[in-house]
């Protein structure tokens, strides 16, 4: 049976490189039905809600989502533009996507970030010679999804029985004389299962793809508890893999490093922050966020997304000038998920030898600034890309 995919577009962009991705996967002779979910902003502005029950369910039945990208805001700008009906009646916005991945406990989070040969975007590096290299960059970042500072355990103005559990701790003396409306309070919530799953997720796929060292990417040295969870369930489950070696590094250096030598990471696993802010600089190496696919996955669901926002300022340009190749290879992630690998091959291999050869450029790639005029100099409009993706897929 064909599968069926929930497609959820979202905002700004997500609208313009989702429906690319679907193009693609046509091409390559991928067959399923697809069903439009409703998700974003105006649902949030309209309805109080940025993630529509209807949406939940059909992900409930379906299993599988492609999604492209939201706008989110900080509480307060949320609160302006709701509709002036809804004020007051105690609607608080959440991210719909991390409303998804807690609601399905879609707690394995996946970021590949393998350099394009030929991608003018690449990073290089001065070497002992006074030339310049180019390192493969080949990491896979593995992120647990659901918990530590974005499990959403937070408060301000912590109510009394809140604000008195934290002063039994000892450091809690610091504040005592901090008003409560002057107070804010976050949760780094970490437990042992979801620490387990995360890096025993992260050792099947780097014995699986042939990587020889992961990498647990935490602050154990200041965050003793949490971090130290994760390394010592790292240090339990490596005794299974004794052909992998297991690194550690603390969030803040490897920023440093992965611009040292990035070439020396394969697999590296860390906390929902920690993950989200290794990813992107590790994605800025091969390019930037054009090229940053993801995967959310769950016992059950899965939901395949960019790791770009919803730049709306591009939204309503026309021709398109982003760049749909991160959303095309969140499609792939979704075609290895579904046991369809050589078509993912296909069109990984298709977007290999449109980069390489370089005739067709995003104004990404071109390193320009966006808008209209990127044309006339020479870049290609989103719908451009996609064809001749399509063109090699075909091939």
């Amino acid at each position: 049976m064909k599968p069926t995919i929930v497609t959820m577009q979202g905002d700004g962009i997500g609208k313009t490189v989702l429906p690319e991705a679907v193009k693609v996967l046509e091409a390559a002779g991928f067959e399923a039905d697809y069903v439009h979910a409703d998700i974003g902003w105006k649902f949030w502005k309209k309805q109080g809600n940025p993630l529509p029950q209807k949406t939940i369910d059909l992900l409930t039945e379906h299993k599988i989502g492609l999604f492209g990208a939201i706008t989110s805001k900080p509480k307060d700008k949320a609160l302006e533009e709701l509709d002036p009906s809804l004020k007051g009646k105690g609607f608080v916005y959440f991210s719909p996507i991390v409303g998804l991945r807690q609601h399905f406990d879609l707690d394995i989070c996946i970021r590949p970030c393998k350099s394009f040969k030929g991608n003018p975007l690449n990073f290089i590096r001065r070497d002992a010679s006074d030339g310049f290299e180019e390192p493969l960059v080949n990491a896979v970042i593995f992120r647990q999804n659901t918990e530590g500072l974005y499990s959403g355990v937070e408060w301000t103005n912590p109510p009394k029985e809140v604000r008195d559990a934290f002063n039994l701790h000892p450091k809690m003396k610091k504040f005592k004389d901090v008003p409560g409306k002057d107070l804010a309070i976050s949760s780094r919530i970490m437990s042992r299962e979801a620490c387990h799953r995360i890096i025993r997720a992260a050792y099947e796929y780097a014995d699986k793809f042939g990587f020889t060292n992961l990498t647990v990417c935490e602050k154990p040295n200041v965050l003793r508890e949490t971090s130290g969870l994760m390394m010592e369930e790292a240090k339990k489950i490596s005794k299974d893999f004794p052909n992998i070696d297991l690194w550690e590094t603390n969030i803040d250096a490897q920023m440093m490093w992965l611009t040292k030598n990035p070439e020396d990471y394969g697999v590296i696993v860390s906390e929902n922050m920690f993950g989200d802010i290794v990813s992107d600089g590790f994605a800025g190496l091969i390019g930037g966020l054009g090229f940053a696919c993801s995967a959310n996955i769950g016992k059950e669901v899965a939901i395949f997304e960019p790791t770009h926002g919803s730049a709306p300022k591009y939204e309503t340009l026309n021709p398109s000038i982003v760049n749909p190749i991160a959303m095309i290879m969140s499609a792939c992630m979704m075609l290895d998920h579904l046991n369809e690998t050589e078509k993912a091959k296909n069109i990984r291999n298709a977007i290999a030898k449109v980069v390489e050869e370089g005739k067709v450029r995003t104004y990404d790639m071109m390193k320009l600034r966006g808008s209209q005029k990127v044309f006339e100099q020479g870049a290609c409009t989103t719908q451009e890309m996609t064809n001749e993706i399509i063109k090699y897929v075909k091939r």
